[in-house]
């Protein structure tokens, strides 16, 4: 990885932190994937965009209804957990 490439992550982390009002370090707690028969989302907002199939890193169990996710691209949102799947 590059410095040019470090420096980017480093500031979307920092972007993510204050956007979601994240405390403490980032660390992935598991992985799921979303529903293969679940309907395609945009996202916007604070959701995260869904892709059938897509396997999303899980940062935090927020509350019954969502999960903090990040996806390959390395953007957050929230998630439905009616969409999630375990691995």
């Amino acid at each position: 990885m590059t410095l040019k490439e470090c420096k980017k992550e480093e500031k979307m982390d920092r972007e993510f932190q204050k956007k979601f009002k994240f405390e403490g370090s980032i660390s992935v707690l598991t992985q799921m994937m979303v529903d293969p028969a679940a309907t395609e989302k945009r996202g916007g907002g604070k959701n995260l965009p869904l892709k059938r199939g897509e396997i999303l890193d899980v940062i935090q169990f927020t509350n019954q209804e969502q999960i903090l996710c990040r996806n390959s691209q390395r953007r957050y949102g929230y998630v439905p957990r009616a969409v999630m799947l375990p691995l």
